[in-house]
């Protein structure tokens, strides 16, 4: 039997950041640092979409997440993301993140019982009145 409790033995390996469920935030920086701004900026975006879609009942699941003040949201943060970051990515990147912001756009004036004044609607503040 040892003389030494629990609380005198030192860490085990298994309570390492990695396995103990801590993030090991310097992997991380040394991960993300590594991955060009522009496609950091494609990433966020395109979850913008995926997120607003769903928000839209454009999925499979169709209305059971439908919730459009969410999706007002979502689709004005991408209108905005795009807006802002226009000089700084190519526009073989930006082109069909624009077309995929106006199909939402357009998607949301659809669903929206009441829509909204042309030039008012979710993202129009940055792109323009929407037709259509």
């Amino acid at each position: 039997m040892s003389d030494t409790s629990p609380s005198d033995t030192p860490e085990s390996s298994a309570d390492t950041p990695e396995t103990s469920g801590n993030p090991d935030f310097d992997a991380m920086a040394r991960d993300i640092a590594e991955v060009p701004a522009v496609e950091v900026i494609v990433t966020v975006a395109v979850n913008l979409m995926s997120a607003a879609a769903v928000k839209l009942g454009l999925t499979e699941e169709g209305d059971k997440f439908k919730d459009l003040d969410e999706a007002r949201k979502l689709v004005h943060a991408l209108a905005g993301l795009l807006d802002a970051s226009a000089t700084e990515i190519s526009s073989f990147h930006a082109a069909p993140l624009r077309d995929g912001l106006k199909s939402l756009q357009l998607a949301f004036r659809e669903a929206s019982l009441v829509p909204d004044e042309t030039g008012q609607g979710p993202g129009e503040k940055y792109t323009g009145p929407l037709y259509g």
